[in-house]
């Protein structure tokens, strides 16, 4: 039977193990995770790093805000079409390969930005990033399932989100700097070369469980009997196409997509939207925005943590493992939706304290992809992770195309805020009454 399986990885006995209780066991799992942070933040980075170039890139290269519009969705058409056939890439091939394969194609392409001499190179480098970093969240998500057993899968999510928000929110100024000094062309190429390098480390430092010479028996021992595969064994499903049609059929993975897309429709606001939101409704002034749009991003990734460290506290204490996923998510798409709040106050410190609780809600809510090691069949954790990433990053394309929208339409953000509000509302209401029970898929053609 494989361990993920058993009746622990599913009730909420999760991560109990007697036989851990009296031994002392190594921590190679945290060794794992800050692997998968670090690649994590510098995913991040690569695909953002072009909005903290954009003024004088444009300026050298002659590209119009439109242009620079489209050259910026890019990234996202690819990257959204990419998720299933980088989910079948990971169910293939496995996750060791898989990841240091995209890591090292986005970072050379990241890299390859600096050599562009006009919007077509431009577009070209962007298409590819996207389908690169295709499977980076699929693979995170089949690494904590691995590594670590139920009982800490929230947490361990929780802290690789995490460094999402602070790559963003930390080391921003520093980029900007960076930029400042030395250019944009070095810009792209410095970080892609990070990346390049990182990729390397991956390459010689991660190891599944069963090839891992730091874990001990213990913690082996611990990690297999609250659900993780530590035994090398490792499902492998031909991919079909009806498979898509299946999984969507099911009500848990046809909610989480639906609650997903909720999710990461605030999270697109921020990383698009939020500066002009500040310029243009709120006056503000470009040099105070820089200083400003820090705080949300720090709110967002203490979100993260929260959200995981509450998920886990409460099966620690007896709540179903249905609960103890699903509710710290609704809380967090309930308290996104306060986004809406900011229409109704005037002062800047007012404006700023609500954005900073949605965008802190908004991230304890990013603890959903742990669900999805919890319900994607045996067999079928790279496509499932790759059909939930690929309805959270339609929001990628939708909601800004929809923000941008009204904006034009109403010369205002008011009903863009109510936009954002009321899809994380409805994110909330699949979470209530479509997702169910919280418990393995089992496809009746496999």
């Amino acid at each position: 039977m494989n361990p993920l399986d058993t009746p622990s990885a599913l009730g909420t006995r999760a991560g109990a193990p007697a036989s851990a209780a009296t031994a002392t066991r190594t921590k190679a799992r945290f060794g794992i995770l800050a692997l998968l942070a670090i690649g994590t933040m510098i995913n991040y980075l690569d695909r953002s790093v072009a909005g903290i170039a954009a003024p004088s890139m444009s300026h050298e290269l002659g590209l119009t805000p439109a242009l620079m519009g489209v050259i910026f969705s890019a990234f996202s058409w690819t990257y959204t079409a990419s998720q299933i056939p980088g989910g079948v890439l990971l169910d293939r091939i496995g996750t060791r390969w898989t990841y240091f394969f995209a890591l090292t194609l986005w970072s050379f392409f990241t890299g390859l930005q600096g050599l562009a001499t006009g919007f077509v190179s431009l577009i070209i480098m962007r298409l590819l990033i996207g389908a690169a970093e295709a499977p980076c969240f699929p693979t995170n998500s089949r690494v904590v399932a691995m590594w670590f057993p139920q009982s800490e899968r929230a947490r361990a999510t929780g802290v690789y989100t995490f460094a999402e928000y602070v790559g963003l929110a930390f080391l921003s100024p520093l980029l900007f700097w960076f930029e400042h000094r030395y250019g944009w062309r070095v810009l792209f190429g410095t970080v892609g070369a990070v990346g390049i390098v990182f990729g390397a480390v991956w390459l010689m430092r991660f190891r599944e469980p069963h090839q891992s010479k730091s874990a001990n028996r213990a913690e082996l021992d611990y990690i297999a009997s609250g659900g993780g595969v530590v035994d090398g064994s490792r499902d492998v499903t031909q991919f079909r196409w009806s498979d898509i049609g299946a999984l969507l059929r099911q009500r848990s993975m046809l909610g989480i997509c639906i609650g997903q897309f909720a999710c990461n429709s605030t999270n697109v606001f921020f990383l698009t939207w939020f500066p002009t939101y500040l310029v243009t409704e709120r006056h503000m002034p470009w040099l105070k925005v820089g200083l400003v749009a820090v705080l949300p991003f720090i709110a967002a990734s203490v979100g993260t943590l929260a959200g995981g460290w509450i998920s886990d506290a409460m099966l620690r204490r007896g709540i179903s493992l249905n609960w103890a996923r699903k509710l710290p998510v609704i809380a967090g798409l309930l308290g996104a939706a306060s986004i809406a709040l900011a229409n109704y106050v005037d002062s800047t410190g007012a404006v700023i304290a609500i954005l900073c609780v949605a965008y802190f809600a908004q991230g304890m809510s990013a603890l959903a992809w742990m669900i999805v090691s919890d319900i994607a069949p045996k067999g079928l954790l790279g496509l499932s992770g790759g059909i939930f990433n690929l309805f959270a990053n339609a929001a990628g394309i939708v909601t800004p195309l929809a923000i941008g929208l009204i904006v034009g339409a109403t010369g205002s953000f008011v009903y863009a805020l109510a936009f954002i509000s009321a899809v994380t509302l409805a994110g909330a209401l699949s979470y209530l009454f479509v997702v169910g029970d919280i418990k393995r898929i089992v496809l009746n053609s496999h």
